[in-house]
C-alpha cells in the first residue's frame, strides 16, 4: 500500500504585534511622565521664581496647543514613515526640554523650554503610537490598546512620588536633569524597535496566516478629506474637546488643590497615583469590554462616570474623598482614552487613520490648553478652584450628549 508523505507542520511566526504592545506601553509612560510631572513641579517653581499660578499654567497651556496642532502633523508622519524616526526625534526633543527646564530664569524661557520644545515632543506619543497599535490589530483592537496605553497611567503611579522625592532632596531644577537624561536615554532606544505595520514585517493583523476580510474592508476606509466631511468627525472631536479640558485641569491643578486643603505634598502627589494606577483599569477593561459590546456603549457609560466623579470633587474635602474621586475620575478617563483609537478606527477605517486620530487629538489638546489655563486664573480670582470644576462637570455631561449623538458611518457596520 503506498502512503503518501507526510507534510510537516509548518512552525508558526512569532506575532511581531505583542512587541509593539509592549513597546508602546513604556513609550507612553516615558512621554506622559514627563507632560504629567507638571503639576508636581508647578508650585515649586511658582514658590522659587515668584509667578502666579496662570503665568505658570500658560505654559502647560501652550504646550498643549502645540502638541495638538502636531498631532495633525505626526499622525500623517505615521501613516507615511512609520513610528521610529518619528519618536526618535520626539524623544531627543523631550530629553532635551527636561534638560533645558532645569536652567528657567525668565517665564518666557519657561514658555519655549516646556510649551515648544517639551510640547513638540509630546506630539511623538499617543497618536503615532495608537495609530500603531490599530494596524497591528483588529479583533482585539480595545483590549491591545488599551493595554499599551496603559503605560500612561502607570506613569502617574510611579514618576509624580518618585519626582516628589527628587525635588526634596535635591531640589526641582536638578530633578529635571536627571528626569531629562533619562528621557533623552529611554525613548530613543525604545524607537528602533517599533514598525509601522505588520506588513513591514511580513506579517497580517492579529498574527493570521492571511489576511482577513475585514483587515482589507478596514485598510480601505475613509480618505482625510472624505472623513473632513463627516458629521461623526466633528461630534468626536466635540466629545473630546470636553475630554481633553477637564482632564488636564484635573491633573495640573489636583495636587495644589489637595495641598491647598492642607494634605501634605507627597501624600497630595499620591492622588495623581490614584488616578493613574485606576486608569490602567479603565484602559484594560473598558478596552476590553468594547470587544465585545461596542465602542459607543462603552464610549458613554464612560463619559457619564467621569461626570459623577467631578460633580463628587465639589464636596470633597478629606483625602479619602479625594482618593474616591481618584478612584472614578482614573477608571472613566482611562476608557475614554482607550476607545478614541479604536473608534476612528471603526468610524474610518486605516487608510488616514492617523491623521483623523491626529485631528481629534488636536480638539483634545485645544481643550487641555484651555483647562489649566482658565482654571489657574479661576483660582487666581477667588483662590479656589471650586468654579473650575462646575466648568469641568458641565463639559463632561455634554461629552454624554455628544457620544449618545454619535453613529455608525457607511464604512463600519456596528459602533
Amino acid at each position: 500500500m503506498d502512503k503518501s508523505p507526510v507534510t510537516p507542520p509548518v512552525k508558526k511566526r512569532f506575532f511581531y504585534g505583542y512587541p509593539i504592545v509592549i513597546v508602546s506601553f513604556f513609550t507612553l509612560m516615558i512621554v506622559y511622565g514627563v507632560l504629567y510631572s507638571y503639576g508636581v513641579f508647578m508650585k515649586p517653581i511658582v514658590n522659587e521664581l515668584g509667578w502666579t499660578r496662570a503665568t505658570t499654567s500658560g505654559a502647560y497651556s501652550l504646550g498643549m496647543i502645540v502638541t495638538g496642532y502636531l498631532f495633525m502633523v505626526t499622525g500623517q508622519f505615521n501613516d507615511v514613515i512609520g513610528p521610529r524616526r518619528l519618536i526618535t526625534i520626539c524623544g531627543f526633543l523631550l530629553g532635551a526640554g527636561c534638560l533645558l527646564m532645569s536652567l528657567v530664569q525668565a517665564a518666557w524661557q519657561l514658555y519655549v523650554f516646556w510649551g515648544l520644545i517639551i510640547g513638540t515632543g509630546v506630539s511623538g506619543g499617543i497618536v503615532p503610537i495608537t495609530s500603531t497599535v490599530a494596524r497591528w490589530f483588529i479583533k482585539k483592537r480595545g483590549l491591545m490598546t488599551g493595554l499599551a496605553l496603559a503605560g500612561i497611567g502607570f506613569s502617574q503611579v510611579a514618576f509624580p512620588p518618585l519626582i516628589t522625592l527628587s525635588i526634596t532632596a535635591y531640589g526641582w531644577r536638578t530633578a529635571f536633569a536627571i528626569f531629562g537624561g533619562f528621557v533623552l536615554v529611554a525613548l530613543i532606544s525604545l524607537a528602533q524597535l517599533l514598525r509601522r505595520d505588520p506588513q513591514t514585517m511580513g506579517q497580517h493583523p492579529d498574527g493570521e496566516s492571511t489576511p482577513k476580510p475585514e483587515s482589507t474592508a478596514q485598510v480601505t476606509g475613509f480618505l482625510l478629506g472624505e472623513a473632513l466631511f463627516s458629521r461623526q468627525l466633528w461630534l468626536m472631536c466635540a466629545a473630546y474637546f470636553s475630554h481633553g479640558y477637564f482632564l488636564n485641569s484635573a491633573l495640573v491643578h489636583i495636587v495644589p488643590h489637595a495641598t491647598d486643603l492642607g494634605i501634605p505634598a507627597l501624600t497630595a502627589s499620591s492622588i495623581m497615583g490614584f488616578i493613574g494606577g485606576l486608569s490602567i483599569v479603565g484602559r484594560i477593561g473598558i478596552g476590553s469590554a468594547s470587544d465585545r459590546v461596542g465602542n459607543r456603549p462603552t464610549l458613554i457609560a464612560s463619559f457619564i462616570l467621569t461626570t459623577v466623579s467631578l460633580l463628587w470633587l465639589q464636596v470633597a474635602r478629606e483625602l479619602w474623598m479625594l482618593y474616591l474621586f481618584a478612584v472614578l475620575f482614573g477608571i472613566a478617563y482611562g476608557g475614554e482614552i482607550a476607545l478614541l483609537s479604536p473608534t476612528v478606527a471603526r468610524l474610518f477605517g486605516l487608510t488616514a487613520h492617523g491623521s483623523i486620530l491626529g485631528i481629534v487629538f488636536f480638539f483634545t489638546s485645544l481643550g487641555g490648553a484651555l483647562g489649566p489655563l482658565l482654571a489657574g486664573k479661576i483660582f487666581d480670582l477667588t483662590g479656589t478652584y471650586y468654579a473650575s470644576f462646575w466648568v469641568s462637570t458641565a463639559l463632561a455631561a455634554a461629552g454624554v450628549m455628544f457620544m449618545v449623538m454619535l453613529k455608525p458611518t457607511h464604512h463600519s457596520a456596528i459602533l
